[in-house]
């Protein structure tokens, strides 16, 4: 891996696979799958059954078959983009703790691509009444079903959902839902939500003009170019020059075949179409990543018009719905850095040391933890905690500060945080008038609120009640000599100093440890006193 300064990221998705291989983050399937019953059930247990981010993998199937018995002659590639911070590292050409960086940098200076005649992803152009032949068109692709029971169709997820503006020219490409209607037909859910998803905004203007939105669904292209979809990039901005940023590099890009847009040209596949401006139709119940089946809603309808990909294409899926997932590492990754670099150099919040956005179940934006170096000022803290919860609209309904010596990972240290640390009727704020985020639509009410907890430690503190480091270490390795079952230790696992405690109590804990007790009895025998209650403090008394 180099630098955040030069990057190396693979330029199309064959490259970062051969990395992920080389690496060994790259997980092969050749016996048959059922892409409507059993992929993603089967990747899905490395988010659900326990395992640590640094043993999910890649897999790449390759003897797909469907529901029907039909059998797929294109590969599916899951968990490859995102399925770990390493392979989304991968991805970007760096290391993971470099992330941060490169996407300010992407971001700040961004490359514009460069025009070429043609792309590989239009090596195969399907159009006309190949599009709605018995099994041709989407039902020739091996797209599978993520939520199987619930999902109402095969779904894209791994898109790229380019439009443009009708009145600039100004290109969006956004991480959109698609579910399979017809041979030729897809329904695309794009977020009206907020501020509204950028492609949205696009159908707005078209329907306007009473014009179709041309929209050309990308899948599998180079990981720099997937991640900027799932970004919340200002609204001007090109997705395809912050790829470009992020890769140090112009990419490339060509023109459709059938419809006036712009694509990548590296990509795997490429679904071009129109969506109809006067109608909607019902699309759904799918699953979605707030953890809840989205029910059918009235969604914009894509008419197919062509249907590009590369020979001997690979089809890329992710895994999304309930968190952890690989929707969710994708944002996790990126995201957390970038509101640390805003709360610490643009708001310029002292004291601030980290962000963590919580991912299990909760998706990441409603609730995000902010540490603070001991000793942090009160008022930087509220700062620091009212940042984060403005940033963006969907992130920061519930946002909790918390000392350095908590791991704001642990979802169980932060509530001890809060149970030890926090007056509710000092350390709490309650704001009204916050917009609805991502959620299920059967919650009532169009406005939310957001809540602020400073859980950071005000006063010195005794040290947590735990072994020290140096005795839990020395108990590992017996446990591990024992054969015992794999520990997979989450901190806070060994005692820490708060700051409250003295020399004297110090020599306590060290002749206890040496079997010299017994020292500490004589101690305290000479210290009696007759004019003082049970569960008096001794510093009370003892100057």
């Amino acid at each position: 891996m180099s630098n955040a300064g030069q990057t190396t990221a693979p330029r199309d998705l064959r490259e970062h696979l051969a990395l992920l291989k080389e690496r060994g983050l790259l997980v092969t399937i050749d016996e048959p799958i059922n892409k409507d019953t059993q992929l993603h059930p089967l990747v899905r247990w490395q988010f659900t059954g326990g395992l640590p981010d640094s043993a999910r993998r890649a897999f790449l199937f390759t003897n797909v078959v469907g529901a029907d018995g039909r059998k797929f002659d294109t590969p599916v590639l899951v968990g490859g983009l995102a399925a770990s911070p390493a392979i989304y590292a991968t991805g970007l050409g760096v290391n993971v703790e470099d992330i941060g960086d490169v996407w300010t940098r992407g971001i700040d200076k961004p490359i514009p691509p460069i025009k070429v005649e043609n792309g590989v992803c239009q090596e195969v152009v399907i159009t006309g009444d190949d599009l709605r032949k018995p099994g041709g068109g989407l039902a020739a692709l091996p797209i599978p079903i993520s939520t199987p029971g619930f999902d109402s169709a095969p779904y894209f997820t791994a898109t790229l959902c380019v439009t443009k503006d009708p009145e600039s020219g100004i290109r969006n490409m956004g991480t959109y839902r698609g579910g399979l209607k017809a041979t030729d037909r897809v329904g695309v859910r794009m977020a009206t939500r907020l501020t509204g998803a950028g492609g949205y905004q696009h159908w707005l203007k078209y329907k306007e003009l009473g014009q179709p939105m041309p929209i050309a669904i990308v899948i599998g292209a180079a990981p720099v170019v997937q991640y900027t979809g799932p970004q919340k990039l200002a609204v001007d901005d090109d997705e395809m020059a912050v790829a470009g940023g992020l890769a140090g590099a112009a990419l490339r890009v060509c023109n459709c075949k059938t419809v006036d847009l712009e694509i990548p040209a590296d990509a795997e596949f490429v679904i071009e179409g129109l969506i109809d401006t006067t109608y909607v139709e019902p699309e759904g119940p799918f699953g979605e990543s707030h953890g809840y089946i989205a029910l059918e809603e009235f969604n914009m309808s894509m008419q197919v018009t062509a249907i590009t990909h590369r020979r001997n294409p690979i089809f890329v899926s992710v895994v999304s719905q309930v968190t952890p997932s690989e929707s969710s590492v994708m944002k996790k990754v990126a995201y957390e850095p970038l509101y640390f670099q805003h709360l610490k150099k643009a708001l310029n919040v002292k004291g601030i040391s980290g962000v963590v956005m919580h991912e299990p179940l909760s998706n990441l934006r409603p609730i995000i933890f902010l540490q603070f170096k001991r000793g942090a000022v009160q008022s930087e803290v509220w700062r620091g905690l009212q940042g984060a919860a403005t940033l963006q609209a969907q992130c920061g309904k519930i946002v909790i500060a918390v000392t350095d010596d908590v791991d704001p990972r642990n979802a169980d240290a932060v509530f001890w945080s809060m149970a030890y640390r926090s007056n509710p009727i000092d350390d709490l704020l309650v704001v009204p008038y916050r917009s609805r985020s991502h959620g299920p639509k059967t919650a009532g009410g169009s406005a939310n609120s957001t809540l602020l907890i400073d859980a950071t430690a005000k006063d010195l503190m005794p040290p947590l009640a735990l072994p020290a480091k140096q005795y839990m270490e020395e108990a590992k390795e017996i446990w591990d000599r024992l054969g015992l079952p794999a520990l997979r230790p989450q901190a806070p696992w060994h005692g820490v100093h708060l700051g409250d405690w003295d020399d004297r109590w110090e020599r306590f804990a060290q002749a206890a440890v040496v079997g010299d007790w017994e020292r500490n009895g004589e101690n305290s025998f000479q210290r009696r006193r007759s004019d003082v209650e049970p569960e008096t403090p001794v510093r009370r008394v003892e100057k």
